[in-house]
C-alpha cells in the first residue's frame, strides 16, 4: 500500500476548486475594502455582506479573523518591511529614519485596517508576525544609526515609533476625509520632536519609567480587540486591553459614532 499524502493544516492551505478560489478572491477583496474603510473592528459578517457570500462561506475559508487579516495585510506588511530596509540602505542614517516614519505614517493613513495592524498583535498568526518581528529588529538598527550621526535625540526608544504608530492612527482616525492630510502636520512635528536639537530639559515624563518596555505585548487582548483575534501593543507594557487613545476614546472616527464628536467636523455637516 502507498504511504497516504499528507493533508494539507488549514482549509487555506488545501487545493481550491474554480469556484472555490473565485468566492476565496471576492472574499479577501471585500476584506481589503471594509477593514481599509472600518479598521480591524469590523465583524466578519460585514466582510460577508461586503462579498456577497455567506458568513458560513467566509468561515470555510478563514476560520478565524486571524486567518482573514494574515491573507489581506500580509503584502502590505511586506512593503513595510521593505520601507524599513530602503531606509537602512540610505547612507543617511537621519534622513532615513524620518523618510521611514513618513513612509510608514502615510501607510496607515491610506488604510485603517493597516493602522490597527500596525498596533495588535497577531500570535497565531506566525508568517505575519515574523515579519513584523523582522522589521523591528531592522529599525533597531535604524535608530542606532541615527544616534551615531548626533541628529536623532539620544533618549530616543524603539518603543516611541510605537508611540508614533498611535498617535498617527488617533489623528487618521479622528479626522478621517474631513481632513485627509491632517496626519502629515502631526507626523512632521513628532519627527521634530525626534531630533537632537530639539531636546529640551527632561520632563518629569522622560525620567519616569518607560511606559513601553521591549517590543510586543504577547497577553489576551483587552475588549476592544477580542473580536479581531488580536493583542493590542499598548504603553502599559503587558498589561492588557487596547489603546483607545484619540482614534478609540473621545475623539471619535469622523462620521461614526460612539465617541465624542470631531473636532474636523464642521456643524453643517450631515448626520453620520
Amino acid at each position: 500500500m502507498s504511504p497516504r499524502a499528507p493533508r494539507p493544516d488549514t482549509p487555506a492551505d488545501r487545493p481550491l476548486r474554480s469556484d472555490a478560489e473565485r468566492n476565496r478572491e471576492r472574499i479577501l477583496a471585500a476584506a481589503r475594502t471594509v477593514y481599509a474603510r472600518d479598521g480591524l473592528d469590523a465583524s466578519m459578517a460585514s466582510v460577508a455582506r461586503e462579498a456577497g457570500v455567506g458568513i458560513a462561506t467566509l468561515l470555510r475559508r478563514f476560520p478565524a479573523k486571524a486567518d482573514l487579516v494574515t491573507a489581506v495585510f500580509a503584502d502590505r506588511m511586506d512593503a513595510y518591511f521593505e520601507a524599513v530596509t530602503t531606509a537602512l540602505d540610505n547612507p543617511d542614517p537621519w534622513d532615513g529614519f524620518t523618510g521611514y516614519i513618513e513612509a510608514a505614517c502615510a501607510m496607515q493613513a491610506a488604510d485603517y485596517g493597516f493602522a490597527d495592524v500596525l498596533t495588535t498583535t497577531f500570535p497565531t498568526a506566525k508568517a505575519l508576525e515574523r515579519r513584523r518581528n523582522e522589521a523591528y529588529e531592522a529599525m533597531v538598527e535604524l535608530i542606532n544609526r541615527a544616534k551615531v550621526t548626533g541628529r536623532l535625540r539620544e533618549d530616543f526608544d524603539p518603543s516611541d515609533l510605537l508611540l508614533i504608530h498611535m498617535a498617527n492612527a488617533g489623528v487618521v482616525n479622528a479626522t478621517g476625509d474631513a481632513a485627509p492630510d491632517a496626519w502629515r502636520r502631526i507626523v512632521a512635528l513628532l519627527i521634530q520632536s525626534c531630533e537632537a536639537s530639539a531636546r529640551g530639559p527632561p520632563s518629569p515624563l522622560t525620567r519616569a519609567r518607560r511606559p513601553l518596555q521591549g517590543h510586543a505585548p504577547r497577553q489576551p487582548g483587552g475588549p476592544h480587540r477580542a473580536g479581531a483575534g488580536g493583542e493590542r501593543l499598548t504603553t502599559a507594557g503587558r498589561a492588557r486591553g487596547a489603546v483607545p487613545s484619540a482614534a478609540r476614546a473621545g475623539a471619535g472616527r469622523a462620521g461614526t459614532s460612539g465617541g465624542a464628536p470631531s473636532p474636523w467636523r464642521g456643524a453643517s455637516d450631515p448626520p453620520s
